[in-house]
C-alpha cells in the first residue's frame, strides 16, 4: 500500500525531514507541532529516525502524551542516536535483543522481535 491508498483510509501527514540542517529542523518542529496540537494523541508509539524526535518531545512536555518506543531490530550491539534521545522520555522502551537491555538502562523492556 502507497502513501496515496494509505491517506483515504488514515490520516496522513507529511512533516519536513530534520536531516540534522537547522532550517530543516525547525520547519519540522514548527509542522509536528501544529498537528499534535490538532490531534492531541494521549500515546506516540515510534521507531525513531528524526522527524520522530521533536514530535515526541513536543507531545509528552505539551501534551503530557505517554511514549513509547521501539528500538530498530538492527540494533543488536549498539543503540540507535534516536533510541539514545528517545530513551528518557520513554514511558515504554522495548527493545528487540536481550543484549540491548544492558546498553540501555532498566526502563528498556525485552519482549522478543516486534513484527
Amino acid at each position: 500500500m502507497d502513501t496515496s491508498e494509505l491517506s483515504k483510509k488514515e490520516k496522513v501527514y507529511f512533516v519536513a525531514d530534520p536531516k540534522r540542517n537547522p532550517i530543516s529542523f525547525l520547519k519540522c518542529v514548527v509542522q509536528s507541532f501544529t498537528i499534535l496540537f490538532k490531534e492531541k494523541p494521549d500515546v506516540l508509539i515510534s521507531t525513531g529516525a528524526g522527524v520522530a524526535i521533536p514530535a515526541c518531545y513536543l507531545a509528552k512536555l505539551f501534551l503530557g502524551s505517554k511514549i513509547v518506543f521501539v528500538e530498530s531490530f538492527c540494533r543488536i550491539k549498539e543503540p540507535s542516536l534516536s533510541g539514545k534521545f528517545m530513551y528518557p522520555i520513554s514511558d515504554l522502551f522495548l527493545v528487540q535483543w536481550p543484549e540491548m537491555l544492558e546498553k540501555y538502562g532498566d526502563k528498556a523492556v525485552y519482549r522478543g522481535a516486534v513484527v
